[in-house]
């Protein structure tokens, strides 16, 4: 259990807040080790100046209490777990985007709750500065990701359709001791497939000349990895090779700007005023990256909106793209993690 980020967030209450209320099965993970997917059920990590309560499904009471040093609270389907404690608290936290109206209504009547604040944002600092032994996690599932592209490649031979390469990939990752799956749907895309920027790997089978794309991450440990490869299959018309150069020079533009402090907008800039002038602005249509962590999508947002600077220790991804549609699309995808100084790339797969 992770005692000091729960005292980080403990400095909340400060006179000013009765108790914290946890929903987000990720955040009570990364609290307190305990994984689960309730589903429709409650669970809720209730912490307080000097206690800790987690209520969970009656039958996950013995692998809630292997982990967590606190008070399990577990209920029945046919019970209200509200009913299993005496709480009453005036002003409490909680996270905004993720708690339901029903479920804050429910905190208001059982709880006797007056008032309340967002408590997302100290929750995202929080887990957007990994300690050593994350990192350490994460470069690993970065070098698997790496195996995973380079699995694919091999696999390439003309005629074989885009699931049956997924299906291979992930076949032989979920083999590795400490991934228990992949960080998202594994996409493989051919071609013109590749011009939709989240298409879906289906029967289209793959030519000679085209361009694969490969994005596609582990869990290893609890934490995720993502890269993207776009790769050429036999000999690749011209202009599709200059787009694939094009968007390799964005992505390390991009890189060689990561330092601590500097502004994470001007890096989504050199990457997309690089692409912009060499005419194809249009076809980049989304952010340059995202956070990474025990979510393949967390904060901090890589984006010209995201006005906050780089800070050592954030780990997330540089991403740029283009798509041309009908015809090809190109993306290149990196790992990288903040230094002292500059920046570490975590996957290494050739672009």
């Amino acid at each position: 259990m992770q005692i000091e980020k729960i005292n980080y967030l403990r400095q909340l209450l400060n006179g000013r807040l009765d108790a914290l209320w946890i929903t987000n099965p990720e955040n009570i993970n990364y609290l307190t080790g305990f994984l689960s997917n309730p589903h429709e059920r409650l669970l809720a990590l209730l912490i307080t100046e000097d206690a800790l309560t987690l209520f969970v499904p009656k039958m996950e009471v013995p692998a809630a209490e292997a982990v967590f040093t606190g008070t399990v609270i577990g209920y029945l389907d046919t019970e209200n777990p509200y009913t299993l404690s005496a709480f009453s608290f005036k002003n409490i936290g909680f996270e905004s985007e993720h708690l339901s109206v029903k479920r804050l209504e429910e905190l208001k009547s059982y709880f006797n709750m007056d008032g309340y604040v967002s408590i997302d944002q100290t929750i995202k600092d929080l887990r957007n500065i990994k300690s050593a032994a994350e990192l350490d996690i994460l470069k690993a599932a970065a070098r698997y990701a790496d195996q995973a592209v380079e699995i694919g490649v091999q696999a390439l031979t003309e005629g074989i359709s885009e699931i049956e390469v997924v299906r291979h990939i992930e076949a032989a990752m979920l083999k590795i001791d400490g991934i228990t799956a992949m960080s998202f749907d594994t996409m493989v895309l051919f071609g013109d497939h590749a011009a939709l920027p989240h298409g879906t790997p289906g029967s289209r089978t793959l030519k000679n000349g085209e361009y694969v794309l490969f994005d596609l991450g582990v869990v290893y440990n609890g934490y995720c990895s993502d890269i993207t490869r776009t790769v050429a299959f036999g000999e690749t018309a011209p202009l599709h090779d200059t787009i694939h150069a094009i968007v390799t020079e964005a992505n390390n533009r991009a890189i060689q700007l990561v330092k601590p402090g500097v502004r994470i907008a001007d890096c989504d800039d050199a990457a997309r005023s690089y692409i912009t002038e060499q005419g194809y602005g249009d076809q980049f249509p989304h952010r340059l990256g995202h956070g990474l962590g025990i979510s393949v999508h967390e904060f901090p947002d890589i984006s010209s909106a995201n006005d906050d600077c780089f800070k050592e220790g954030m780990v997330f991804t540089i991403e740029p793209g283009i798509y041309v549609e009908g015809e090809v699309g190109v993306r290149v995808e990196d790992d990288l993690v903040v230094t002292k100084d500059g920046c570490e790339v975590l996957t290494r797969y050739p672009k």
